[in-house]
């Protein structure tokens, strides 16, 4: 029984809810479910569940999609959050604050603390097993909280566990969290909350699996002058199914799950579709192939034998060395069956299905291979070719994974106090992201080389007239190049020292052009000295020589 008639009325709403959630996702398991099965087979628990420890990999006999589907998921991992690199900088939205050094300051401490704690925290382990359900399923569910020892706390769900839904911009805005809880973990995070019926089942048995669900959804009615936990913008639910019990309710102030999607249809709602689900049929068939073709090779190194059916007196002898007696004078022999096995042609159709699997998973743009006589200039250009064919994936991926991810952990630390206070006009300025991986960096590499280019094309021009170079900002292309090539703002100089230098260069240069002038002057007078002492000694004389 629930506690009160509230209680229970939110119970019943939020388990239809769920049911019809569970209905919606159910076209999509068996997909999931043959996915893992060939690719990932370590999550191959969507329909069919298994104990932990047992044999997942009878249905594999090539590995080819299982390391195509890695490689995918280990390029994304290091060309978007790499651990080695920055990827991510902060700045202010608005461009006042651009030239501002005690801004710059305050963003680049800001940082530096979200990447310690991005350093300290499970960030790195966890995103990597995001990025694996994304190439695999096309769904990626990841929960993102604080900690008390770490400051930031990652958790990757299975997508098994996760049922989504989106609001009418399409933009997952509902999680409901299926999963399963020891009894004795239960009791020590909620206590007597757990309720009545589990309370016995706890101390009876504290290590058996109770099977809990956590509803993270838009609260419908809230008190927005109020900042407790039941009146933030977002509900939190923990709930007994089994027994339709209300265990605990909170909330939160932003949506504390980054739910990416790699690509999805218009017209699909909550789920998207990955690589793997495109390279799915050839998957299936290179395995039937494999199979297929092992056994024609063993037919053709272990044929089976023709054998005459009278004269034998023991049973027939295929080993090394063994003995088969036959009657003498007889033709009779034992010869190999030929059963016509054509294993090359098997070994053709399989590399035909493993070349397709590879196209599906990008593996030919990520692998780049360089050849002796590959120029600098090819090599550029298949980078750029890699950018193209995975920016659409990096638009998706920022907007739905990265920025509410940064976002939301900026909120979680500033909530802490780990980060400086900030000058009082700043305050209220809006932050923006900017990405700065190896992938975004990349793909502005075309603006950069189209600049770069511009200077070819105007540097002959400038022989004629120079003053063309009149319509460049110069300090503008500097805070360009910088910021694509992703320089540290650390190397450059403050505004403010940059100005002082200038003006200290213009002081000095216009004291050594009065020096310049002042000698120029004493030149041009010690020149005219004798002009004008023989004037002088002209004068004297009375008038001009006879």
């Amino acid at each position: 029984m629930a506690r009160n008639e509230r209680e229970k009325n939110k119970v019943s709403t939020l388990l239809n809810r769920f049911s019809t959630l569970m209905t919606q996702r159910r076209v999509w398991e068996s997909h999931w479910q043959e996915i893992a099965d060939y690719m990932v087979p370590r999550k191959a628990d969507i329909t069919r569940k298994r104990t932990d420890g047992d044999k997942r990999t009878e249905k594999i006999f090539d590995g080819t999609a299982i390391h195509a589907a890695e490689l995918l998921t280990a390029s994304l991992h290091g060309m978007l959050t790499s651990a080695s690199m920055p990827w991510f900088s902060l700045r202010f939205t608005d461009p006042m604050l651009d030239g501002d050094d005690l801004a710059k300051e305050w963003l680049e401490g800001a940082e530096q603390v979200m990447y310690n704690a991005f350093a300290r925290s499970n960030f790195q382990e966890q995103v990597h097993e995001l990025y694996s359900d994304l190439v695999a399923f096309g769904t990626a569910v990841m929960f993102v909280d604080q900690d008390d020892l770490t400051q930031l706390r990652f958790s990757t769900r299975h997508i098994a566990e996760c049922y989504l839904a989106e609001d009418e911009h399409g933009r997952v805005d509902t999680v409901v969290r299926k999963y399963k809880m020891s009894g004795r973990d239960a009791r020590s995070m909620w206590g007597k909350n757990i309720g009545p019926a589990l309370m016995p089942r706890v101390k009876d048995n504290p290590y058996e699996m109770i099977e809990l669900l956590h509803i993270v959804q838009p609260r419908d009615n809230y008190d927005t002058g109020l900042s407790d936990n039941l009146n933030m913008p977002w509900m939190s639910c923990h709930i007994d199914p089994e027994n339709k019990w209300l265990i605990a309710e909170s909330g939160f102030e932003e949506f504390p799950y980054v739910c990416p999607r790699f690509l999805k249809a218009s017209f699909e709602q909550g789920y998207g579709r990955s690589p793997a689900m495109t390279a799915l049929p050839d998957t299936k068939m290179l395995q039937e192939m494999s199979k297929t073709t092992i056994k024609s090779a063993q037919k053709q190194v272990d044929p089976p034998l023709l054998v005459p059916d009278d004269g034998f007196v023991l049973p027939v002898r295929v080993t090394p060395g063994g003995l088969n007696f036959y009657r003498s004078g007889t033709r009779d022999r034992i010869e190999p069956l030929m059963t016509g096995a054509n294993t090359p042609l098997g070994l053709n159709i399989e590399n035909q299905r493993r070349e397709a699997i590879r196209q599906a998973f990008f593996v030919d743009q990520l692998m780049l291979r360089e050849s002796p006589n590959m120029t600098a200039t090819e090599v550029i250009a298949r980078n750029e070719e890699k950018m193209r064919l995975l920016g659409p994936v990096l638009g998706r991926l920022q907007a739905e994974m990265l920025q509410p991810m940064i976002t939301r952990s900026f909120n979680l630390l500033a909530k802490q106090k780990m980060f400086e206070p900030a000058p009082e006009y700043l305050q209220t300025g809006n932050i923006d992201i900017e990405y700065v991986s190896p992938l975004a960096k990349a793909q502005r590499q075309g603006e950069l080389n189209s600049t770069m280019r511009m200077f070819e094309i105007l540097n002959p021009l400038a022989q004629l007239d120079p003053s063309i170079f009149d319509y460049i900002d110069m300090d503008g292309l500097v805070k360009f190049v910088t910021r694509t090539i992703g320089v540290p703002a650390s190397v450059l100089r403050a505004e403010g020292e940059v100005m002082a230098m200038r003006e200290e260069r213009a002081a000095a240069q216009a004291q050594q052009a009065e020096l310049d002038q002042a000698s120029q002057v004493a030149d041009a007078a010690g020149a005219a000295a004798p002009a004008l002492k023989a004037v002088g000694g002209m004068a004297g004389m009375g008038g001009p020589a006879q």
